[in-house]
């Protein structure tokens, strides 16, 4: 009765965690980043509508893995409105620090 158990390599090499598509989370389903935060959003522009700035104001906060501290109320309301769950003031703050760290402007 002792059947044999299938292998990790038994499985396709499409199948990955390189190939999940949409923003890198994690196992709880929080976004890791503010950039993976942002591309919860269906796309830059939206995510600045929610926000209430403009588009290239959005895509230096992507890039530079940073939300300025005036957008946070409008970044979690926009958050519980897409289904994002756990973004929070806290949530920013905590993922604010490493960056302003490396000596970026806001």
């Amino acid at each position: 009765m002792n059947e044999p158990t299938a292998s990790v390599s038994a499985f396709p090499a499409s199948i990955s965690a390189a190939n999940v598509p949409g923003p890198p989370t994690s196992i709880s389903g929080l976004p890791t980043s503010i950039s993976g935060l942002i591309d919860s959003w269906q796309s830059i522009g939206a995510f600045a509508a929610d926000v209430g700035c403009g588009y290239e104001a959005a895509r230096q906060m992507r890039r530079r893995g940073r939300i300025a501290p005036q957008h946070w109320p409008h970044v979690v309301a926009g958050s519980r409105r897409r289904g994002i769950a756990g973004i929070s003031y806290e949530w920013l703050a905590g993922h604010r620090a490493p960056a302003a760290m490396q000596g970026e402007a806001a």
